[in-house]
């Protein structure tokens, strides 16, 4: 929203924000800013730091001041939190960007590698602000992945003019290319240790659990996906301003990336957060105000055979409620949510947990339209206009200039295994809800089965996917099961060419069929279905 027409108008809303009673323990968002950069052409390619600085000055201009009060503004920024980018490496961005805008930091951190960090690190600035440790934060984020993925098919590793990379220092996008970040596990060693092979497992859960046909299920996430999409449509900063056509059976032409989170864009976003009593001292005016009431994170176990169950999560569970709580709200108090969408089973979790129809929610369940057609910025999904940093960007537009008064924005990170929750309102707190306490927690000791590496014997499916070639045959199958003798759970994948066709099947549920598990020559566990185990 750009600042007031006239200098009367201005001066009446910092008339009317001063007589308020604030209080400089209440945090409040007062600026919000995204950028895009739609081009990959590499003439047109800025860096990471670049695209942040954009989105900052967006945000500096959302306050409503004008010119020069938001430039002495952007040098009050005493915090500086800046979500880990994938697409360049710097020695020190927090301080980069500090010194870009002429800030003398009290803090600054870069965050760990996960899409939870934008709630996580907006709920411990706004926590810096209710106790006084610092009066401006900055929150931001951002990928220049589409610009770096045209540079390096065009042999540019070092684009210039942009930032010089530390010695010997490699994006995460370069190891990743080069397999450099993948660790050896027992997960790794059956061929299980991608986003694309753990969620489906929780999709495949979750559908046997709610006694779903395959074609049910595949119907659902296409209608998800679709309004999903639809909504991006229609978002001028979306990656891709089209509209996908998904069909009855499914993504179009069969394309299960369709459902994948799409990371190769070229977007950033930024938060300003301070305390009430600062904004109303700024001249802030008081639309513009969007509070964080309540917030909260848990974590599953890193190893994702470690975790209770794979139809629930219940880090998502208790990140919602214990914001909720925090916030003094119910759930039907909340009008609007974005939930992280790189895979249709988070917001299935989330729907589920809440108690909503999936396909025909009574609320927005997205505000962007998802990793899918939105675009993925790394971990800054949850950071643009709403999906993480862009989605509480989101969320705070959409509090200010509609008559919803409460949202929820949840931000997912690992395989479903950082999970954290942040309420955003239009109306100030009933109670404080952001204690710096509150911002992580632990659940993954809770109801975890025994585990095995070399399992023998009888056993039955808990749970499992198929990875299938690019011809569209499948090509593995991965399995996590239950030993029939003692319930320890393995990992195997599949032991024969009979058990993988039966895996890939539409039409019989391998889930809860038994099967035989033995260990390879190569160290793997394999299983093989006995004969009519599905009658």
């Amino acid at each position: 929203m750009d600042a007031p027409a006239n200098e009367e108008e201005q001066a009446a809303k910092q008339n009317s924000t001063s007589t308020m009673s604030t209080s400089p323990k209440v945090p409040v968002l007062i600026g919000v800013g995204d950028f895009t950069n739609h081009s990959t052409r590499i003439e047109d390619a800025k860096e990471p730091m670049q695209l942040m600085l954009d989105a900052i000055y967006n945000a500096l201009r959302d306050t409503g001041l004008p010119t020069d009060r938001w430039r002495q503004l952007q040098q009050q920024i005493d915090s500086v939190d800046v979500v880990a980018t994938w697409s360049w490496p710097y020695s020190d961005l927090p301080g980069l960007i500090g010194e870009k805008l002429g800030a003398q930091l009290k803090h600054k951190r870069l965050s760990e590698h996960g899409g939870n960090s934008p709630g996580l690190m907006l709920h411990q600035s706004a926590a810096r602000i209710a106790d006084g440790t610092c009066n401006v934060a900055l929150v931001t984020g951002g990928e220049a992945l589409g610009s770096l993925v045209a540079l390096h098919r065009a042999g540019i590793k070092d684009p210039t003019g942009w930032t010089r990379r530390p010695e010997g220092e490699s994006s995460l996008l370069e190891k990743m290319m080069t397999g450099s970040v993948t660790a050896e596990s027992v997960g790794s060693k059956h061929g299980v240790n991608q986003a694309i092979h753990v969620y489906p497992l929780y999709e495949n859960a979750l559908r046997a659990h709610r006694r779903q046909t395959y074609e049910e299920n595949l119907l659902e996430s296409a209608k998800l996906y679709a309004s999903f999409s639809e909504t991006a449509s229609k978002n001028p900063a979306a990656w891709k301003l089209r509209q996908t056509a998904y069909i009855s059976r499914g993504p179009p032409a069969g394309n299960p990336l369709l459902m994948n989170a799409f990371n190769n864009v070229n977007m950033a976003s930024a938060c300003l957060l301070t305390s009430e009593a600062m904004a109303a001292q700024l001249g802030i005016p008081q639309d513009r105000w969007v509070y964080p009431v309540g917030g909260a994170g848990f974590e599953e176990h890193n190893d994702f055979w470690m975790r209770p169950s794979y139809h629930a999560c219940p880090s998502v569970e208790k990140a919602i409620d214990t914001a909720l709580d925090l916030a003094g709200m119910r759930k039907d108090e909340l009008d609007v949510l974005d939930v992280y969408s790189c895979f249709p089973i988070v917001p299935k979790l989330v729907c589920q947990h809440l108690g909503i129809s999936i396909t025909n929610p009574p609320k927005p369940i997205t505000l962007l339209g998802g990793l899918t057609s939105f675009g993925g910025a790394g971990n800054n999904y949850s950071g643009n206009r709403a999906h993480i940093l862009k989605a509480l960007v989101a969320m705070t537009r959409e509090l200010r200039n509609s008559n919803k008064k409460n949202g929820l924005v949840v931000a997912n990170g690992g395989f479903l295994t950082h999970e954290h929750a942040i309420i955003l309102s239009s109306s100030a707190p009933r109670k404080f809800g952001l204690p710096l306490e509150q911002a992580h927690h632990d659940v993954s000791a809770v109801g975890v089965p025994r585990f095995t590496e070399h399992a023998e014997g009888d056993a039955v499916i808990e749970t499992y996917t198929v990875e299938f070639n690019r011809k569209g045959h499948p090509a593995r199958g991965c399995i996590v099961g239950r030993l029939l003798k003692d319930q320890q759970r393995f990992l195997a994948n599949h032991g024969d060419e009979t058990t993988l066709t039966q895996l890939a099947s539409t039409t019989v549920e391998p889930i809860g069929r038994k099967g035989r598990v033995s260990r390879g020559s190569d160290g793997r566990n394999l299983f093989t279905f006995h004969p009519n185990s599905h009658l």
